[in-house]
């Protein structure tokens, strides 16, 4: 009998309970340990964070499904591993601390045959100075809380705007090295949308401020696309959508203090600027959650499996841009040294950056992180599920791969919520990191499989997607059959 350990129960870590539940004869065991005790489908925060979707909605509690569909779980965070065992405990196991109840405080050895650590990334807000949801006026919306309280300052601000008051609202990416750009563009086309809806967007004035070097790169390097009959840039169509939104933008810059309503920037150029705000929402940088691991002797080999993130089978050898290749990014998302140890989706440390490194006339690192949230944290979650299953029924060599060079993945990000008078900004890209050996002339990506295009369909889409992902998180009927 195999035991199976998860860490985690977002996005990749619930995916892989799921798909390990399904396939695995109930002999074996598969456990997740997560400090959560809700699966939220985060995607749909955005709608939170404007008052279009109560966080019911969007989230559901995990301990009775896991319960009825023969999954074990335990409320409780991890804080060591150590992957030899030691002299009291020869297996493998993790130290976790329980967070809730009786047992809040007290630490557990929980032992593995297989280990997923899918924890995901720490929301690293004292990264930037006085960055903290719901103070100085910047809010958040990377989890369901964070976004009811984006809603509740929002609205306050919109009843004050329709009494007269003139507002300036910030919104985009609140460190030098953020990732996730694609949900703070979500949120401001649709704080912009929702402004019109109230009858007061001529008393705000809207603002984009972001790392990038241009709009649309998205931490993704950017991409050139198919647009209907024509080839556009993704820079292009994101300036189209913001001119015709009447939405000012800053790019190429770095927040790096925020006060009562005052985000403080470096640019590219080396200037410092301040941009003022009666709202703002700034999405965090993210980073490693500082985990440490010992070996049987108690020896600190932190470093064989983190790199900030967990260490795979990428190619981490220090190289100039100009010769990173999409052959360094990791297939099977297993640690080089513990064979039994994988990290899919935020949890692994990518080898190196997607969009091309730039730094400030002062040295400052203004660059997006490489986002590997949404879609890629499925599929690669389900292929380590896969792949575990085959070492337990004996075969050596991991069949499943998958490598964000060769995969390709969907986006539809929201620009405004209505049946009739919603928006959604439809992308597609293969591959993810762009291959500028295979497509030198458009960008490192295929056209045809890389396109976008904007209207109401792709806001019925994205409420589509809610429903049927929320579906087969909750492990519906035939749930596996709806796509990653």
């Amino acid at each position: 009998m195999a035991k199976i350990v998860i860490l985690g129960a977002g996005i990749a870590g619930h995916v892989a309970a799921a798909h390990l539940r399904r396939k695995l004869p109930k002999k074996h065991e598969v456990l997740v340990v997560s400090p959560n005790s809700n699966y939220q489908w985060i995607p749909s925060n955005i709608w939170v964070g404007i008052g279009r979707m109560k966080s019911e909605q969007i989230l559901f509690p995990l301990p009775p499904l896991y319960k009825k569909k023969g999954i074990g779980y335990k409320q409780a965070k991890v804080t060591t591993f150590h992957p030899e065992g030691d002299a009291e405990t020869p297996k493998p196991y993790v130290n976790v601390e329980y967070v809730v109840g009786d047992h809040k405080g007290k630490t557990e050895k929980v032992t593995y045959d297989y280990l997923i650590n899918a924890t995901g990334p720490k929301l690293a807000f004292d990264m930037t100075e006085g960055l903290n949801p719901g103070t100085n006026k910047a809010y958040s919306v990377c989890t369901y809380t964070h976004a009811e309280h984006a809603w509740h300052a929002l609205n306050t601000l919109i009843q004050e705007m329709k009494q007269g008051k003139k507002a300036k609202i910030l919104i985009g990416t609140g460190h030098a090295k953020s990732t996730c750009q694609g949900a703070a563009f979500e949120y401001i086309l649709n704080v912009e949308k929702e402004l019109r809806r109230h009858g007061v967007r001529d008393m705000a004035e809207v603002t984009w401020i972001a790392n990038e070097h241009e709009l649309g790169d998205f931490g993704m390097d950017g991409m050139l696309m198919s647009y209907g009959n024509n080839i556009m840039k993704s820079s292009e169509m994101v300036e189209m959508v913001f001119e015709d939104r009447g939405i000012k933008w800053i790019i190429g810059a770095g927040v790096n203090k925020i006060e009562d309503g005052v985000a403080h920037y470096e640019t590219l150029d080396g200037e410092f600027h301040t941009e003022t705000y009666d709202f703002a929402m700034l999405i965090p940088a993210f980073s490693g959650h500082g985990f440490k691991a010992y070996d049987k002797d108690n020896n600190d080999i932190t470093k064989k499996l983190f790199k900030g993130f967990m260490i795979v089978d990428a190619d981490y050898t220090p190289r100039p841009y100009e010769e990173w290749s999409v052959q360094d990014w990791p297939e099977t998302y297993q640690n080089p040294t513990y064979d039994n140890i994988f990290a899919p989706g935020i949890a692994f440390a990518p080898p190196h950056a997607i969009s091309k490194p730039r730094t400030s006339k002062n040295g400052t690192p203004i660059s997006p992180a490489p986002p590997r949230t949404g879609m890629p944290s499925g599929m690669t979650a389900k292929l380590v599920a896969d792949n575990i299953i085959d070492m337990i029924n004996g075969k050596k060599d991991l069949h499943h791969k998958g490598s964000m060079g060769n995969m390709g993945a969907a986006c539809i990000a929201s620009a405004g919520y209505g049946m009739t008078q919603g928006s959604g900004v439809s992308i597609t890209t293969f591959p993810i990191v762009p291959d500028y050996h295979k497509y030198p002339d458009t960008q490192g990506r295929k056209l045809g499989k890389t396109f976008g295009s904007i209207g109401l369909a792709g806001h019925w889409l994205k409420l589509a997607l809610h429903y049927a992902f929320i579906y087969k998180a909750k492990m519906k009927p035939f749930w596996w059959l709806i796509p990653e």
